[in-house]
């Protein structure tokens, strides 16, 4: 192993009980977008006390922030989150559905070890660069929102990203793997809310408007559609207000969110501008009318090679991670209570993985302690910001295991397993991963430049497709 990954990885082994400590604390208090007030605030303070410079508060989220370290080139960003999601409340360790009394949110998605990785990875770094007189500004964003709203996209649109060279991040999951572009698919989240007229419906229907009718002929015209478009877009719905609960009174309001999803952010323009049609005529059908209000926006991932292969350079030299029995006795436990639905999906992923040869003993395995190839399609479907960092820099992901394989994310089993040592263990080497990337363009600046000139020929002339309304700010919705 080189040297800089031996000092980097044993600074992280020496510190490990601080990280883990700030991950706890972030997991217990479980805060939802853009209200990630103590999440922030425990990492601005750790970093400040590490000699990092903060800005916070930045494009309209007040929970975001930049931690600063270091001068001149090349700038390398590190990307942080720290929101929960609603609704997964769950007691640590606990294999039943065991609810925390007086709390509502859950970490679900592991930002709570996500965001601290990333904030080990800097604080090791930077000790190595003072070791080393090694020049360059090293940076950790604080990004709030990813879920649902789509933090990060408010900070690339200000700005924020402009003079980064590199841009570094992971995502907590139940493999290890080098996360390529092309996993993710672009999303739009809009609100279409419906007014119409309300009256008794048996008394006088026929001076009502209803705004329900509205929404289901949408949501009608939504399912025709679905024929209609590639294969690889998604649209799901959620009917947010029915317009009440009494079945004699026409709702004169009714309201449906939208998630559109597709492989490219222009796929999904093009899909969101026929709904809004879809709207529009159903508005004109029911004789009400329609507000639209697209309220958040993730651009596709835009691939890069070369961080891709230091990645896996690197993944590779902290991987097998290295469990005890108690620890795959733990995940056994897990892994005996996921869903049918979920087995299945493993069943799926073992075979993908392991070929016919070993997908039986990967699918007997509680813990994934080896490396999936990244060329693997299993990692994606879902949406990330990180897509719309992408777009202004070149961006190198990795997933580390911290989970029992099996265990879906947005669930409260992953909850249940976020304060586990086997979720410390996967944080850490991601830290160290993130770390040892930054330390080698740092010492071989020629990687930096081989990275962008990737980046440029990935983009092949595109710029930037700024999804969000130019008049949008971030919201609690």
């Amino acid at each position: 192993m080189s040297e800089f990954r031996e000092e980097i990885l044993s600074l992280i082994d020496e510190r490990s009980k601080a990280y883990t400590d700030i991950s706890d604390a972030i997991w217990g208090y479980a805060e939802p977008r853009f209200q990630e007030t103590d999440s922030s605030a425990l990492q601005q303070e750790y970093l400040k006390s590490r000699g990092f410079s903060v800005r916070a508060d930045l494009a309209g989220e007040k929970t975001a922030f930049i931690a600063e370290w270091g001068s001149g080139t090349p700038i390398l960003a590190f990307l942080g989150e720290f929101d929960a999601l609603s609704s997964l409340q769950q007691k640590a360790d606990c294999t039943e559905r065991c609810p925390i009394e007086g709390k509502t949110n859950g970490h679900g998605c592991g930002h709570h070890l996500l965001g601290t990785a990333s904030v080990a990875a800097v604080d090791a770094l930077k000790t190595y660069m003072e070791n080393h007189g090694l020049t360059g500004t090293i940076r950790y964003y604080g990004c709030p929102a990813e879920e649902n709203a789509g933090g990060k996209a408010y900070l690339v649109r200000d700005g924020y990203f402009n003079d980064c060279d590199i841009a570094l991040t992971w995502h907590p999951y139940t493999m290890n793997k080098v996360m390529k572009g092309g996993f993710h698919l672009a999303n739009f989240r809009a609100f279409f809310t419906f007014h119409g007229i309300s009256s008794h419906a048996a008394g006088a229907p026929e001076l009502g408007r209803s705004a329900l009718d509205a929404v289901e002929i949408m949501d009608i015209g939504v399912n025709y559609m679905r024929e209609h478009m590639i294969d690889a877009a998604r649209v799901h719905g959620a009917i947010t207000n029915p317009g009440g609960i009494a079945p004699n009174v026409i709702p004169a309001e009714a309201q449906i969110l939208y998630a559109i999803r597709a492989p490219k952010v222009t796929q999904v323009k093009k899909l969101f501008e026929r709904m809004c049609d879809i709207a529009k005529g159903a508005a004109l059908i029911t004789g009400t009318t329609v507000e639209i209000r697209q309220v958040a926006a993730y651009s596709d991932l835009i691939n890069n090679d070369t961080l891709a292969d230091m990645v896996q350079e690197n993944l590779e030299h902290v991987i097998p991670i290295g469990y005890t029995d108690e620890e795959l006795e733990y995940a056994k436990k897990f892994q005996a209570i996921i869903t049918d639905l979920d087995r299945e999906g493993l069943k799926s992923m073992a075979a993908d993985v392991g070929g016919r040869d070993r997908k039986n003993e990967i699918m007997e395995m509680p813990l994934w302690d080896f490396i999936v190839d990244k060329n693997s399609r299993y990692g994606g479907g879902g949406s990330t910001d990180v897509g719309d960092v992408s777009w202004v820099v070149p961006v190198g992901q990795v997933y580390t295991n911290c989970y029992a394989a099996g265990t879906a994310m947005h669930s409260w089993q992953a909850v249940a397993q976020g304060k586990s040592s086997i979720a410390h263990k996967g944080m850490l080497a991601a830290a160290k991963v993130l770390a040892c990337v930054g330390a080698e363009l740092l010492l071989k600046p020629e990687l930096v430049e081989k990275a962008r000139a990737d980046w440029m020929e990935e983009l092949d002339g595109q710029e930037y497709p700024n999804p969000l309304p130019k008049d949008l700010k971030p919201e609690i919705w």
